[in-house]
């Protein structure tokens, strides 16, 4: 059975959710009776919270001993690093297209998202050497690093964060937020789009995508054949986090169908950048990061392609309120990078999953420092993950498929 639903002010489109979610609801015992930790499924069981299951977890998943994972072989590759002018590096994207690799990232002065924070890109052949780092945008509105407000927090300044790639109609379409650098976000947030120019070699601006939104990953295909991508306003914490679903007819044609409520609605929940998939039977499931105390993922299905979705509820997957990105591979497996550990973005894991509901295994893939804001692609029998190091740098951590299926995990991790 569904989840009760409410009805929103929003003609022809239904919100499954419920009235609150409880705040610091404990761990369920893994009984088999127990809905909420039976197997889960989008229409007849979208309240589990199982999500990550094997005989090495331990009853409480916080207690997990990060050291003990096994360890991913990988070959590092960094692709810009600004520590020595302490500046910042982070949201991290990437995409192969038209025989190149391609990775966008959010460039600014000291701390992230600044006056005059701009986005940056390089382009690499074989994925391990890259090109120098290159302006994708201008200046935001003209706030450059000779404007007297420039590194501030300024609400008369501007700041671009980078958003991610699109291949929309055979183009290659770069995204990126503008708003004011006073917080997160301004009022005049709008979502951009940048097409590659390849007889001049630089990126022109095509207009705003959507107004008063930021998405959190580039769109993806549903099953119907539209697009979807998360949407956050610039006031999400009470107006709660959206989907936009389109982008067929038109660039800036979309949906906006109501997910998680703000203040006053799912308050258990402080919804930040949802990630999205399909699951093999055609029904969507999300993921969401929560900024509150409970340091889990959150999770809700749709069965009519993003038009409704269930009420989140709390899993089992420990959490670090960090960035968490994940893809179905080409072999029909789920793979999940994350910060899980619940105390600090140290290590990022990567978490394979068979029906892409539950994981049973867990990995080390780096880590001994702060690392975050992870970006997964699959490449000819590779991962490639995108992620930031302390904020300061752009690195790539390459991962040969195939070597996942020589890890094993331990009997305990506890």
């Amino acid at each position: 059975m569904l989840t009760p639903i409410r009805r929103f002010a929003l003609p022809g489109l239904v919100l499954l959710t419920a009235a609150a979610l409880t705040a610091a609801e404990p761990a369920a015992s893994k009984a088999p009776g127990n809905p909420n930790t039976a197997a889960p499924h989008p229409v007849r069981n979208p309240t589990s919270r199982l999500m990550l299951q094997a005989p090495w977890v331990p009853s409480d998943p916080h207690q997990i001993d990060f050291s003990r994972l096994p360890r991913v072989p990988v070959q590092h590759i960094v692709v810009s690093d600004v520590r020595a002018r302490q500046g910042v590096n982070q949201h991290n994207y990437l995409i192969h297209h038209d025989g190149r690799f391609w990775a966008m990232w959010s460039d600014g002065p000291e701390i992230e998202d600044r006056v005059g924070q701009v986005v940056k890109y390089a382009t690499s052949r074989d994925g391990v050497t890259w090109t120098e780092p290159k302006l994708m945008t201008g200046n935001p509105r003209g706030f450059g690093p000779d404007s007297p407000i420039y590194n501030t927090r300024k609400a008369q300044g501007f700041r671009y964060i980078s958003r991610g790639f699109w291949v929309r109609e055979n183009q290659l379409l770069a995204l990126a937020s503008l708003d004011e650098a006073a917080g997160f976000f301004g009022p005049s947030l709008e979502l951009r789009a940048f097409r590659w120019n390849g007889a001049t070699e630089k990126w022109d601006d095509i207009g705003v995508v959507q107004k008063n939104a930021i998405n959190n990953f580039p769109p993806q295909r549903l099953p119907s054949g539209e697009w979807a991508m998360s949407r956050r306003k610039y006031d999400y914490d009470v107006s709660g986090v959206e989907f936009l679903i389109g982008g067929v007819k038109a660039l800036d044609q979309w949906t906006s169908v109501p997910v998680v409520r703000g203040a006053g609605g799912d308050v258990a929940l402080k919804a930040e950048e949802p990630i999205w998939w399909t699951l093999p039977d055609g029904n969507l499931m999300a993921l969401f990061r929560d900024n509150g105390p409970s340091r889990y993922l959150f999770r809700a299905f749709s069965a009519d392609q993003g038009r409704t979705w269930s009420r989140p509820v709390q899993t089992d997957f420990p959490d670090a309120r960090s960035k968490l990105h994940g893809l179905r591979l080409k072999d029909g497996r789920y793979v999940l990078v994350s910060n899980a550990n619940p105390k600090k973005r140290d290590p990022l894991t990567l978490a394979i999953s068979r029906d892409g509901m539950v994981f049973d295994r867990l990995f080390y893939l780096v880590g001994g420092r702060h690392v975050d804001y992870p970006h997964v692609m699959e490449h000819e029998g590779y991962l490639y993950i995108a992620h930031s190091g302390g904020k300061r740098s752009v690195e790539i951590q390459r991962v040969r498929i195939a070597d996942l299926d020589t890890l094993t995990m331990p009997a305990s991790v506890q």
